[in-house]
């Protein structure tokens, strides 16, 4: 028996709504049945399982630290008034961007458990990041600049809460904690950190490969596995497949740092290790969730 074949393309460009914000931009907003085309693949990976969808808004914005427009995405639990939503910054991993930044179905596993009274509603903000690991290794395009001094700015105008939190995946997880550290040097830290299959790498011909870093003085100037107690008060979690290609570097974080949560468990670096930890990463977070007054 054959079913209606209709593309994924077609199907979000029908429910997708374009509007109009205040400052001319256009925001996509997802209605709570509406999905990225990376849920609808996911969601056709696990079918036959239940998930709550969460709403998933996005906007171009223009970003001055990277002198570039680039997509602005909120993951959001369905149903919950975004006024003053805490919000955790999402950062994504090696040649992703904020459209694809929900690894794990994170937003979704968020919206159930919010939808189940288990934890507090918060939300994610992510934003394309390039794949410089979180810093400015093209003069002019700082995205560690946007991240702390911009997205704040773009929270606010759009009345959600300012960020308590920073989660990133792979790449992001490694700037998860440099975010961690630069807002602890500022004398604001965040309340919690969650670094998932963080990129922790442990020498430099492997990092170089990357050309991420101008030269391996500056790898190390911001390598978290060299300033273990940069993050100050900031609340830790860390979570990593012991199949990771990432594992060395990261269980010796664990080992020196102790962060609240230090997790190894049976996986790779891929969405169905992500997957595993994803609930136990909303868990840790909202723990730290305060909604603005």
């Amino acid at each position: 028996m054959g079913e209606p074949r209709y593309s994924r393309r077609s199907l979000i460009a029908a429910i997708g709504v374009i509007i109009a914000t205040a400052a001319g931009g256009a925001t996509y907003v997802s209605s709570p049945s509406d999905a990225t085309e990376q849920q609808i693949a996911t969601a056709d990976r696990v079918r036959g399982t239940s998930a709550a969808e969460p709403t998933v808004r996005f906007e171009r914005v223009y970003s001055a630290a990277r002198r570039r427009e680039v997509t602005l995405a909120f993951y959001l639990p369905t149903g919950v008034n975004p006024r003053g939503l805490p919000m955790s910054i999402l950062l994504h991993g090696l040649h992703g961007d904020a459209r694809h930044a929900n690894a794990g179905n994170l937003a979704g596993v968020l919206t159930s458990a919010v939808a189940k009274g288990s934890v507090p509603a918060f939300g994610f903000v992510a934003v394309d990041g390039g794949d410089n690991y979180w810093h400015e290794n093209i003069p002019g395009d700082d995205p560690m600049a946007m991240l702390l001094d911009e997205v704040p700015q773009w929270l606010r105008e759009r009345g959600y809460g300012e960020p308590f939190a920073v989660t990133g995946v792979s790449m992001g997880g490694f700037g998860s904690l440099l975010y961690a550290r630069r807002r602890a040097e500022r004398g604001d830290p965040i309340a919690a950190a969650a670094a998932i299959s963080p990129g922790l790498i442990t020498t430099w011909p492997e990092m170089a490969k990357r050309r991420a870093f101008k030269n391996e003085a500056e790898w190390a100037s911001l390598d978290p596995l060299r300033h273990l107690k940069s993050t100050g008060s900031t609340a830790l979690g860390v979570w990593i497949g012991d199949r990771d290609r990432f594992i060395e570097g990261t269980r010796r974080f664990i080992r020196d740092v102790r962060p609240e949560v230090g997790m190894v468990k049976a996986g790779g670096h891929d969405d169905g290790f992500y997957r595993k930890v994803t609930p136990d990463v909303v868990r840790f977070l909202a723990k730290y969730a305060k909604r603005a007054v």
